[in-house]
């Protein structure tokens, strides 16, 4: 059974240190993602929120950076391949030996890492691995319903998209609670609670990591 842990690093132990530390604002996130070559893990990368032209000196400064370039620019983001240094490759290399698969990673003053293992074992090993610079937030198995896409269950995505069809979210509001309740054929305090917890679920799994706003 497959398990997806959420985890982050800081950036000087991981990737573009210097690089956000002198643009404190900015936020990263990985485009593209692969585990089969290190030099394809994470090459493309989408920044926002700060000032691009002093992050892109930054990243040519950066120890981590061998080489960037820029590809694109609009509205404030820049969208970037980089070419990393020995250090950032070699912890790949650590992860991918260590079976972790990535899904996610964006940063602003640290890393935010999304990694899917095979196993338990696996991400134990990995944990005990990296124990020293990893900070484990939460694992979850990829197989349970609660855990689907943005953490929602079926019922909960069925209950938003319902809700936002008839109106709910609308100003002024052109449905209500009881509505929902008559459309799937369950009480009114189910469909609350279904709307509370897909709220939570979608506010966690797309805007907070440890504790702080990202984009993703």
């Amino acid at each position: 059974m497959s398990f997806v842990a959420e985890f982050s690093v800081p950036a000087d132990d991981f990737a573009l240190g210097s690089a956000l530390a002198a643009v404190p604002e900015m936020q990263v996130e990985v485009e593209r993602l692969a585990t089969h070559s290190r030099e394809w893990v994470m090459p493309f990368l989408w920044a926002s929120e700060g000032d691009l032209d002093a992050f892109e000196d930054a990243m040519a400064d950066d120890e981590t950076v061998a080489e960037v370039t820029t590809l694109d620019r609009l509205d404030g983001t820049g969208l970037y391949m980089v070419e990393w240094s020995e250090s950032v490759e070699r912890r790949v290399d650590a992860m991918v030996d260590k079976h972790a698969i990535v899904q996610q990673a964006v940063a602003d003053r640290d890393w935010f890492l999304k990694l899917r293992f095979s196993d338990e074992d696996r991400l134990s090993a990995f944990r005990d691995h990296f124990e020293s610079e990893f900070e484990l937030h939460r694992k979850y198995r990829t197989t349970e319903p609660k855990h689907g896409e943005f953490g929602l269950t079926p019922e909960q995505r069925e209950t938003l998209v319902l809700a936002s069809e008839l109106g709910y979210f609308s100003v002024p509001r052109e449905a209500t609670v009881e509505d929902i309740a008559d459309r799937l054929d369950i009480s009114t305090n189910s469909v609350s609670q279904r709307l509370r917890r897909a709220h939570d679920a979608l506010v966690r799994n797309t805007l907070v990591v440890n504790g702080r706003g990202r984009r993703v």
